[in-house]
């Protein structure tokens, strides 16, 4: 592997990496010092609560919240910073805007906490770019997102009533809307250019110089076509 491919990678996994671990020393410090930051969630339409259109994304209730959301978060999040780098934390921070903001003013009356929000963003972005812009690539990429991923879409759906359906909801409309805003940055459709051949105009012209009449040739051509 090249060594530019190589730094490629490490960039575009870092940010997701870091933002793992600020989120993993958070819920650290709640289990070590048996503290609760439930409060810095979303609660809808609640205005002194409106900050954790931003804060909620870094609590979790537990472990397993966390891990469950760990994993996703390094592997959409690592993809998007390789393939869409030049956009790539616009869109996380309008996935976090948007989405938030929309749960904070429509969801139930209850604190919202996690990255599942973020993380059905960056989801259906990825999964929708790649048809867009009809690149091969990112094609690929959005059928690896369906194949591994393709299930989370039941989670924008109220089945299961003790999670944030309506965070997982908002925040895959808003890698919807993100996806068709962006669709004109990065990678686009391969368009190839076909070159002229300089020995064929080269043989056409000693064509034409040798004085054949291709009318006559198409004529009769047609003729024994209509016979």
């Amino acid at each position: 592997m090249e060594k530019e491919e190589k730094n490629r990678i490490l960039n575009a996994i870092i940010y997701p990496i870091l933002f793992v671990i600020l989120i993993g020393l958070i819920h650290l410090v709640q289990f070590v010092f048996n503290l609760d930051f439930y409060w810095l969630g979303i609660y809808p339409q609640k205005l002194s609560a409106i900050g954790g259109v931003v804060s909620s994304v870094f609590i979790h209730g537990n472990f397993n919240h966390l891990f469950n959301n760990a994993v996703p978060l390094l592997i959409l999040g690592s993809a998007l910073f390789y393939f869409y780098k030049p956009i790539a934390l616009k869109v996380v921070v309008w996935i976090v805007l948007m989405g938030g903001f929309w749960t904070w003013v429509m969801a139930r009356e209850s604190y919202h906490i996690g990255a599942s929000g973020l993380i059905y963003g960056l989801f259906s972005f990825l999964l929708l770019s790649g048809f867009i812009r009809l690149n091969k690539q990112l094609i690929s990429l959005s059928f690896f997102v369906v194949i591994v991923y393709g299930s989370m879409v039941w989670g924008i759906f109220p089945i299961k009533l003790n999670i944030s359906y309506e965070a997982h909801f908002w925040g895959f409309v808003s890698g919807i809307i993100l996806a068709i805003f962006y669709r004109k940055q990065g990678l686009q459709k391969e368009v190839f250019v076909w070159e002229e051949d300089d020995d064929i105009d080269k043989f056409d012209g000693e064509y034409w110089k040798s004085g054949y009449d291709s009318t006559d040739y198409k004529i009769d051509f047609k003729k024994k076509e209509l016979d």
